[in-house]
């Protein structure tokens, strides 16, 4: 299967932890839709014959943009790649842009799927993080999208300076309480050059305590294995079935990145991966625009090596649940994994090697040091 990526580069207002490529000002937001669509046809032969399963857009903001922008770039993608005809579509939204109008109108055009940003149900976390939605638009338009859309999924931060274990677990149950089926969970990360470093450099915040992130992510693994979830990747967690007997509610599109299967992604700083190689497009909106509009896609590739490839897959399976299986990496990876076997961080479980609840604290380290 084969994934296609928009990237959607508008956002009200700058999130104080977000160093993802956007603009708080929406004055170049048509011309920027339109070099979208001019991108699509330049990009027909990225994919091969390989059948799109599944469409995402994200950004920035996607609620954003109109019916009609929405409409008319899954046109464009169905007349250009095959597509199927039950791809799982997701539209990344944000509380404040939940409206039923919208609700009916994103079913209307083909969207199956909302990743809703909630990040916290406290009016002075959100605040904190210079949300645009408040606690109320966080709780009532999300129920209001449960009466429209049945596979959902939001986005909870933890180890934030002021969040304590208990308003964490609040947050948390208020999510299973509303029956939320996919759950994707982050660890609060401080990149350079944001707002919020520089609030932390000049004692305006409190640094993030690392302890802390460690202890809150043992308790929202174990809270969310009672309430019956599987944590099928490092920061997600989905419902196993529903009632309409659906088998599960995993991100079809997020999981083909940790499958290693091939995808497009289109927009502004928008990353592609054929299985070989890696492209970007410029993280900048207006030379992005220009250049499209000369016929020209503004990117840049690197072609992987077969240990880079390999590498890669070690950092994406060892992420999963399914693991990293020794018949694609070899039984040498097999003798790397034994101190963490032994020290209880890693598990070999039949062809696979798995992480333990302790090692999915330190993945990023573990599959670095098992890299070839």
């Amino acid at each position: 299967m084969a994934g296609i990526y928009i990237h959607i580069p508008f956002c009200k207002q700058s999130c104080h932890y977000c160093n993802f490529h956007f603009a708080t000002s929406l004055h170049y937001k048509n011309e920027l839709i339109a070099a979208l669509l001019k991108e699509i046809p330049l990009q027909k032969n990225y994919l091969g014959e390989e059948v799109v399963e599944t469409i995402y857009f994200g950004g920035g903001t996607p609620s954003l943009c109109t019916k009609e922008e929405i409409e008319t770039i899954i046109a464009a993608i169905r007349s250009t790649f095959i597509v199927a005809k039950e791809a799982e579509i997701t539209l990344e939204a944000n509380p404040d842009d939940i409206t039923e109008e919208k609700l009916i109108e994103w079913k209307a055009v083909g969207i199956t799927r909302l990743s809703i940003g909630i990040q916290s149900f406290f009016e002075e976390d959100l605040q904190w993080m210079n949300r645009a939605h408040n606690a109320a638009q966080a709780i009532n338009n999300l129920k209001l999208a449960l009466q429209y859309f049945e596979n959902i999924s939001i986005d909870l931060i933890y180890g934030t300076p002021q969040l304590t274990n208990e308003k964490w677990k609040k947050n948390v149950d208020t999510a299973i309480a509303l029956n939320i089926p996919h759950l994707s969970c982050y660890a609060l990360t401080v990149e350079p050059k944001t707002p919020l470093d520089k609030m932390i450099q000049q004692h305006k915040s409190l640094p993030v305590n690392p302890d802390k992130q460690s202890e809150q992510f043992l308790l929202l693994m174990q809270w969310l294995e009672d309430a019956g979830y599987e944590h099928y990747e490092i920061s997600n967690f989905a419902k196993l079935a529903c009632p309409t007997g659906r088998p599960g509610w995993r991100s079809r599109h997020n999981s083909s990145y940790w499958q290693g299967s091939h995808y497009l992604g289109l927009g502004p700083s928008a990353h592609s991966f054929n299985g070989k190689e890696r492209q970007w497009n410029i993280a900048n909106n207006t030379i992005y625009i220009d250049t499209i509009n000369k016929g020209i896609i503004p990117l840049e590739k690197e072609v992987l090596t077969e240990t880079q490839q390999l590498n890669e897959y070690i950092m994406t399976s060892l992420r999963t649940m399914e693991g990293t299986k020794l018949s694609i990496t070899g039984n040498s990876l097999l003798e790397r994994s034994k101190k963490f076997i032994d020290s209880g961080l890693m598990k070999l479980e039949n062809d696979s090697l798995t992480l333990t609840k302790e090692g999915k604290l330190l993945a990023d380290g573990i599959a670095a040091d098992l890299f070839f």
